[in-house]
């Protein structure tokens, strides 16, 4: 191991918490097969369940699977075919099919895969097995049971034996979403089954689950990991185990009290198009929009709640801020590279923003459509793939692998002017300082009723950098004498940079999904000296 790699490696490990590296050790010698023995018996048919929010058909046919545009057929191999990339696995084996539009009138290849799984998927063997996989099953076909289906003999007792191995390899390496999965799980079936066992489960889950309700939801009512998909992942699960509870008992006040501040924070990190924007890991079609889950939670007789019409959000404990005109909408991340111990959803993404105008997007962040350790899943998570400022070709915090960091970026100085007429954020970031040059980055951004303006100022040496701005695919741009213009289907905007500024508007990718890649266009803008401005307005119909 070279220098350059030890020191990101110590850079990555020393933010790891005690149990995480502990866990780790465990896990070599503890073994994920389940007790076998008599499982406990399941209680009588629970009665009340609210329908929960239906994800888009993924069995197409009996034996025939859609995951992330790519259709599989589910023959006994496919379960763990090293040819699928991990997150694909992981998909086969949750059987989101089961809550579904339509789910109900695909029972029978429900029951018949249900009995599938269990005889191609011995227990503890296989990708099937894993903590997570295993975590979303549980609550997925104890949810379709809640519903009205029968779940077997065979199945109930498949269900147990899931139970006891999730309880045996709970991930206490990895924290953040995954062990929150896992608490969700043990709660499902400590309701679900009854007896001592049952009861054991159900405490378990509770505790952890109140322990990283605490930990994970930040005062501001964002989750902890900074990304709107995952933020829309853990409001789904509170909403869920509202619904269980209020078949089971009465809900807790601090749940019910969580889940509105999330979903206010939900509400101020979309777009006016209603969909989530895209800092740090997110794309469409993962989780719930923000209409299902407030569909939901009427559903469940909780209070409606909608978004402030202030000028300026600021959702300080996340680190994100939203300015909001009639005409547009900007969002703005000055946050922490997520939980120092679990950054593994972080980008390098310090200082970058989105903004629509109308309810277009027009710069987008280019999203999320792989994960695992690809060079895509790399250049996904860096600087360049963000609208920011790359120095020297470095990312702003050190991503790598799939899913880790070692040094990152620190936003500091923050401030925030608001006026009659505009409003003025400025914000540097140290991400640039482990550089020889020692660089900091210093954006403003100026916003008015008529558009806004971006200033970046770099102090220390650096040899090159330059300024990115990803445009949404919907958006066409061409280059004039002033500078450049676009349309789209609301009218036109205006960006001009700084005087005599040189620029290359180049062909690059959008990731709205999983799986899918956009052609789109980002203009690529040096940095001659140390400051450059960016001015955008616009014209059309509507002035």
């Amino acid at each position: 191991m070279n220098s350059r790699d030890l020191s990101r490696w110590l850079h990555t490990v020393r933010h790891l918490r005690p149990i995480q590296i502990a866990n780790r050790i465990q896990r070599r010698f503890r073994s994920a097969k389940p007790s076998l023995s008599d499982p406990p018996s399941a209680r009588p048919k629970l009665l009340g369940w609210t329908p929960p929010i239906e994800r888009d058909a993924s069995l197409l046919e009996a034996r025939t699977q859609r995951v992330f545009e790519q259709d599989i057929p589910l023959a006994p191999e496919a379960w763990n075919d090293p040819n699928l990339s991990h997150l694909t696995r992981y998909n086969l084996h949750y059987f989101d099919d089961l809550n579904s539009v339509g789910a109900s009138e695909r029972t029978l290849w429900h029951v018949d895969l249900i009995a599938r799984w269990i005889q191609e998927n011995p227990p503890g063997i296989g990708t099937g097995w894993e903590p997570y996989p295993l975590s979303i099953r549980i609550v997925n076909w104890i949810k379709w049971s809640l519903a009205g289906h029968e779940l077997a003999e065979d199945a109930e007792r498949s269900l147990a034996f899931q139970v006891r191995s999730l309880e045996n390899q709970l991930e206490f390496h990895l924290l953040g979403n995954h062990l929150w999965a896992n608490a969700k799980a043990l709660i499902f079936a400590g309701c679900y089954f009854e007896g001592p066992e049952a009861k054991r489960w159900l405490q378990r889950g509770t505790a952890l689950f109140d322990q990283e309700l605490k930990e994970q939801i930040l005062p501001d009512g964002g989750h902890f990991e900074l990304s709107p998909m995952y933020h829309s992942v853990m409001l789904e699960d509170l909403l869920d185990l509202v619904n269980l509870y209020q078949i089971t008992g009465k809900a807790p006040e601090q749940l019910v009290n969580r889940i509105e501040s999330m979903r206010r924070w939900m509400l101020a990190m979309c777009h006016p198009d209603g969909g989530i924007s895209f800092f740090n890991d997110a794309a469409f079609g993962i989780v719930a929009t923000a209409e299902q889950l407030a569909d939901y939670a009427s559903r469940l007789q909780l209070p409606e709640v909608q978004l402030p019409q202030d000028r300026v959000i600021h959702l300080k404990d996340s680190g994100y801020i939203r300015v909001q005109f009639p005409k547009h909408v900007l969002l703005i991340d000055v946050a922490e590279v997520g939980p120092s111990y679990v950054p593994g959803h972080a980008h390098a993404d310090t200082l970058c923003f989105e903004w629509s105008y109308g309810s277009e997007r027009v710069f987008v962040n280019s999203g999320t459509s792989c994960y695992g350790t690809s060079v895509e899943r790399l250049r996904q998570r860096g600087t360049a793939a963000h609208n920011t400022v790359i120095v020297d070709d470095t990312n702003s915090s050190d991503v790598w692998s799939g899913f880790r960091v070692g040094q990152k970026a620190h936003p500091f100085d923050l401030k925030i002017q608001t006026s009659a007429d505009d409003v003025k954020i400025t914000c540097s970031h140290s991400g640039y300082q482990r550089l020889a040059g020692r660089v900091t980055h210093t954006r403003q951004w100026q916003v008015h009723q008529n558009g806004f303006s971006i200033r970046d100022e770099l102090s220390g040496r650096h040899d090159i950098a330059e300024a990115r701005f990803h445009f949404h695919p919907t958006w066409h741009f061409h280059e004039t004498p002033e500078g450049y213009e676009a349309l789209g289907n609301t009218g036109g905007i205006f960006l001009q940079l700084g005087a005599h500024q040189p620029s290359e508007l180049k062909t690059s990718s959008f990731h709205p999904r999983f799986g899918v890649a956009l052609p789109n266009q980002v203009l690529r803008v040096p940095i001659d000296g140390s400051e450059l401005l960016t001015e955008v307005g616009w014209h059309g119909k509507d002035g």
